[in-house]
Formats: structure tokens, C-alpha cells, sequence
């Protein structure tokens, strides 16, 4: 019986609790009533878009199938209570 070699896997590096981890993901600061508090964001494509969310810039809905951002506290490892759909124009004049 011929004899198999088995490769060793490496150890799996631990991702960060800050969802930093996600593909695309930058770190930029928050909207002015959080003092600047740093936040994650991250863009979400027309095709990724599949349900209708408010935005909290101007209190709209963001219907499916329209691009926009998605942004969570930093410090509360984005979790799914702390996101929120932000249209692109309302997330730059925040």
C-alpha cells in the first residue's frame, strides 16, 4: 500500500472583532452626533441590494436594487442591531 503524505495545515489567524474583516471594508469617522466616533463602512452594489431599508440621514427608504453603504460602530464588532443603510449622498454629508 502505497504510503500518503498529509500536509499540515496552518494555524488560522484570528479575525478582528471590529468586522474589519469584511472584503472592502474601510474605517472612516461616524456621523456628527457620535462625536467623530470611528466607524466601519462598507459600499453595497445595485445587484447586492435585495431589501428595502430606511436610511437615517433623511429617514427614506432605500429600495432594492439601488447602491449604498452599510455602516456600523467600530466598537460594537457590527453586530446586525448596529448597521445602518445609508444612501451615498446622505452618508457624505452626514
Amino acid at each position: 500500500m502505497p504510503r500518503r503524505n498529509r500536509r499540515i495545515r496552518p494555524e488560522t489567524r484570528p479575525l478582528p472583532r471590529d468586522g474589519a474583516a469584511f472584503l472592502g471594508s474601510q474605517t472612516v469617522p461616524g456621523p456628527s452626533w457620535t462625536n467623530g466616533e470611528p466607524f466601519i463602512m462598507r459600499h453595497i452594489g445595485a445587484s447586492r441590494a435585495t431589501k428595502y431599508y430606511i436610511c437615517p440621514g433623511c429617514n427614506q427608504n432605500i429600495p432594492p436594487g439601488v447602491a449604498h453603504i452599510v455602516a456600523w460602530p467600530r466598537d460594537f464588532a457590527g453586530q446586525g442591531d448596529d448597521r445602518r443603510h445609508w444612501h451615498r449622498h446622505c452618508w457624505e454629508r452626514r
